[in-house]
């Protein structure tokens, strides 16, 4: 007997259950996103290499350890996209969305990165990103981090989110503390680990978000980073934080927060809950205005987060353990007797004519009246539609609410509108 083949690890099946909840969940995200205004751009999931290595920079753990990247054919280096920032760039210069005009996106897909599976973090993971280009000014940041906490009140998580924010300033302002912050680790070389020494000259700022207490305790003595922000970073960073305490959003100011990837200037947030265990990410983002020169466009700003969707399901779920999707099934059609079957998938499609918005699934595959009731109630449908014999030769229908257990007959003719009326 041959072998059974299973999916590779961190790469997961996702069932109809489980993806019913997916599917209610970002239809709410896709929902807050269009009531913004943000239209959807659809990226491919493999880009050249170089794409990557010059957005997210040669040293970031990403780049080093993390990408699933192979040649083609042609010899061609290709690479399973990362992260979607720097795609939603490529496919803006490419196609002349950027320059001198505004653009809000947003787009949802597979990312691929390769490092140890954990509950919410896999190789194969899902994002929805959103990214807003040529509008340089604070308020558009504002509006992002408003934009998430819609979500957040929306699926009912409100309460177990907080919001972190920092400004990491300009490239010149961030040089000048990169000096610093390194002589200040060339002091304490003992006392950091092997992963603070490999990024102390690579790229120092990480050392900041390392998770070693130890480490953390140390930076407690550090150079602040906010101390050497450029005057316009400063007055970037006051007016983010004063819309959001006029929108009455809070925050904590987190100078240690400085984002995985190189591209960020200015603004970094993270949306973070202590509700799965661990503190982690659910949402983070920030300004990177230098980005799409950097990949061969002309100056545009830019501003956008990420979220991990395998995350926050289990968050939604872990708050909210009655959340589930909404039914499969509005209306079940029973049908027994001799010509009831090709009389129901007509009936059915008449249905769907006038309420296309119905779920209506048709029972086949025979079975009496006591078992095709037990199917409805599987999929748990609110209504059932009942044809026999008679029904048939009288063109009427039974109609039963499952709910309150009440039913009654009715002409075919008048089914709909008496089905529009009786779920609403």
């Amino acid at each position: 007997m041959a072998k059974n083949i299973q999916a590779i690890r961190g790469m997961n099946d996702y069932l109809p259950g489980e993806t019913a909840v997916w599917q209610r969940i970002e239809g709410i995200l896709k929902q807050v996103l269009g009531s913004y205004g943000y239209s959807e751009i659809r990226l491919p999931i493999v880009e050249q290499t170089p794409l990557f290595k010059r957005a997210i920079g040669e040293v970031t753990d990403v780049v080093e350890k993390e990408m699933y990247t192979f040649e083609d054919r042609n010899g061609e280096s290709l690479t399973l996209r990362p992260e979607g920032t720097a795609g939603c760039v490529r496919a803006g210069i490419e196609h002349g969305l950027l320059y001198n005009q505004e653009q809000r996106l947003w787009y949802i897909g597979p990312m691929f990165r390769y490092e140890r599976p954990q509950k919410g973090r896999y190789r194969q993971f899902h994002q929805l990103g959103a990214e807003v280009f040529g509008l340089q000014g604070p308020d558009v940041d504002a509006e992002l981090i408003m934009l998430t906490a819609r979500w957040w009140r929306a699926l009912g998580i409100d309460q177990h989110v907080t919001l972190e924010l920092n400004s990491i300033g300009s490239l010149d302002a961030r040089a000048n503390y990169r000096d610093a912050l390194v002589a200040f680790l060339e002091q304490h070389k003992d006392k950091l680990d092997e992963d603070c020494l490999r990024r102390m000259y690579s790229n120092p700022l990480r050392v900041l978000d390392s998770k070693n207490p130890e480490v953390q305790a140390l930076l407690n003595d550090a150079p602040a980073l906010g101390d050497y922000l450029d005057d316009e970073s400063r007055e970037h960073f006051s007016g983010l934080c004063r819309y959001l305490d006029a929108a009455g959003i809070r925050y904590t100011v987190n100078q240690r927060l400085v984002r995985g990837l190189d591209y960020y200037n200015r603004t970094v947030f993270e949306w973070v809950t202590s509700a799965l265990g661990a503190q982690g990410t659910v949402c983070a983002g920030g300004r990177y205005d230098g980005l799409v020169e950097q990949l061969g466009g002309r100056p545009t700003p830019g501003v956008g987060f990420a979220m991990g969707l395998e995350r926050l399901v289990l968050l939604v779920q872990a708050i909210n353990p009655e959340f589930k999707a909404e039914s499969v099934v509005d209306i079940y059609l029973i049908a027994s007797g001799a010509g009831t079957q090709t009389a129901a998938m007509l009936l059915a499609e008449q249905v769907r004519d006038v309420l296309p918005a119905v779920k209506l699934m048709t029972n086949y595959g025979g079975g009496n009246f006591k078992k095709q009731f037990a199917r409805a109630d599987k999929w748990g449908a609110r209504v059932a539609l009942v044809l026999g014999e008679d029904e048939v030769a009288s063109q009427q229908v039974v109609v039963k609410d499952l709910r309150s257990g009440e039913q009654q007959t009715v002409a075919q003719s008048d089914l709909a509108a008496h089905l529009q009326a009786l779920l609403g």
